[in-house]
């Protein structure tokens, strides 16, 4: 069964390696570890619904905690704590499209707020029930999951928005295709949920990210149906779908996504490469995707990143034979691992391996073959799993990501990482922060910061660190002119950041977006943007 109050399913465990536990105890202390609240306890503290009775609609207090909040950090302390303060008043699962607008009607004829729910993965607040004397009815949509119509010779895929990652490829194989949108959350986060906040795969350099994916659907809105035909391409206006692209429910419910699907590889795989130094594997990564190499996947690892990674292969002896060559190599301390896949036709990938690997052999780089990738193939959905084991060891970890010109890579990476390493200095606490590069682009890539911190015995002074973390690391990556998202969206947690990025006139125009779709303010309000539109 999925944890109420932690990632995946509680069947499954990744608790901290010991060399890996033994070097967080030497960096950052012991960890603290705090009590944790029981589900019966959070259920007992479910307040009567607002809502009336409905057909659709469940009151029950189990459903309505399990939809109280995402995966964020402030969500994981309010969960593990007890302390939560706001719970849906109900919670519907439509099957069909008329029940999506049946339900509608009755949250807009019940004076409610109304949260659409895919796979409650978001990291940054998007599921969170707002505040005030309004009830609030969320809306999951996971039992419209089927493949309801398939063009295999276009290859374009219509989905219930609710249909989450495995059971979209599911679908697509057994007609021998694929979408290729593998996100970190793929096991659990919702086609839906991709669309709506603009989501990134991890192997998106040749499948796409979702908005060259999201080829048109069907959104319900208190306004009305708008209808997105999946042209190939159109010079008829604006593309309507952009207003659908990350719009993380404000404007209504999306309850089909029509989507570009492509055959099966022929080949894939992925491979290790080490650099001296960041700058010569950046230098090196950015040289490749200029040149226009096929690549699926380039990811370069920072040296603290690279350190940390080895200390999670639980393989020691290994680990200790490849220090010493790459020793013999000249990639001492400051090393840093890329991971790079390519993905297609086999003579394509054969190709592709030989271009990548002579440019990174004139940047320094140590070809140490199919392992690393191999291995990271093997864990990528397992990883998201270290957070629960991290938890129970008594350590918070949270993430950022950014994406920012090539000139910027350097700099913001490290003004972020300077804010996160020192930003707890005043209360002696230390943190330990790592990036890597993940999605590349001819003029920039995107940076992903993790940083770990000790928790606090109060859960409230274990949110004032993570705030304070998480404010000043978003005002660096302002300050270097990166985007505050590039692929978790916007949320509660971005919301302040928005206005600078988008500028008044920006922001006036979403506002008068949302206004269209949505006059009476009921969808998802105080996410995206702050206030009701």
């Amino acid at each position: 069964m999925r944890r109420w109050n932690g990632w995946g399913d509680d069947s499954m465990d990744f608790p901290v390696p010991g060399c890996a536990r033994a070097y967080l105890e030497e960096v950052l202390g012991e960890g603290t570890r705090t009590p944790g609240a029981s589900l019966s306890g959070v259920i007992g503290r479910v307040p009567r619904p607002r809502l009336p009775t409905h057909k659709l609609v469940t009151h029950d207090p189990l459903h309505r905690v399990r939809h109280a909040r995402g995966q964020s950090l402030p969500d994981w302390i309010a969960l593990r704590s007890g302390n939560v303060p706001l719970f849906p008043d109900g919670v519907a699962y439509p099957q069909t499209t008329n029940q999506v607008r049946e339900l509608m009607l009755y949250a807009k004829e019940a004076g409610a707020r109304l949260i659409p729910y895919g796979g409650g993965t978001s990291v940054v607040g998007h599921v969170n029930p707002p505040g005030g004397d309004a009830p609030v009815l969320t809306m999951d949509m996971g039992r419209m999951n089927r493949l309801l119509r398939l063009d295999e010779k276009s290859g374009l895929a219509t989905f219930g928005a609710g249909a989450g990652g495995p059971e979209v490829e599911a679908q697509l194989r057994a007609h021998g295709l694929t979408l290729g949108h593998f996100p970190q959350s793929f096991e659990y986060s919702t086609i839906g949920g991709w669309v709506a906040t603009r989501s990134s795969g991890q192997q998106s350099a040749f499948y796409g990210r979702m908005e060259r994916l999201f080829a048109g659907g069907r959104l319900e809105s208190p306004a009305g149906t708008m209808e997105l035909p999946p042209f190939p391409a159109s010079a008829a206006g604006p593309d309507l779908r952009e207003l659908v692209l990350g719009s993380e429910g404000r404007m209504g419910v999306l309850t089909h996504a029509i989507v570009r699907a492509v055959p099966l590889p022929e080949r894939e795989g992925f491979f290790g490469v080490f650099f001296p130094d960041f700058r010569s594997g950046l230098s090196a990564v950015m040289a490749m995707v200029q040149a226009r190499l096929p690549l699926s996947m380039a990811r370069l690892n920072n040296a603290a990143e690279t350190h940390t990674s080895l200390l999670l292969a639980e393989r020691p002896g290994q680990v200790a034979m490849l220090e010493r060559y790459l020793g013999l190599r000249r990639a001492g301390p400051e090393k840093c691992l890329a991971l790079l896949g390519c993905t297609g036709r086999a003579s394509l990938c054969r190709a592709t391996r030989r271009a990548a690997l002579s440019i990174a052999r004139a940047n320094g780089g140590i070809h140490i073959g199919r392992a690393p990738g191999n291995a990271w193939r093997l864990n990528r959905f397992r990883i998201p799993y270290l957070r629960n084991g991290l938890w129970e060891a008594g350590y918070a970890t949270d993430t950022l990501e950014t994406a920012l010109p090539w000139s910027q890579v350097v700099a913001a990476m490290t003004a972020v990482e300077a804010e996160l390493g020192n930003g707890l200095d005043t209360i002696g606490e230390r943190v330990h922060v790592m990036s890597h590069v993940s999605h590349v682009y001819p003029d920039g890539a995107s940076l992903y910061t993790t940083y770990i911190f000790r928790l606090a015995p109060d859960p409230a002074e274990t949110f004032d660190r993570w705030l304070k973390l998480k404010t000043s690391a978003s005002l660096a990556i302002a300050a270097h002119g990166g985007t505050i998202s590039h692929q978790h969206g916007v949320g509660i947690d971005h919301a302040p950041y928005l206005p600078p990025e988008k500028g008044k006139l920006g922001m006036a125009t979403l506002g008068a977006a949302i206004g269209v779709f949505d006059p009476g303010g009921m969808m998802n309000p105080g996410k995206l943007i702050l206030g009701e539109h």
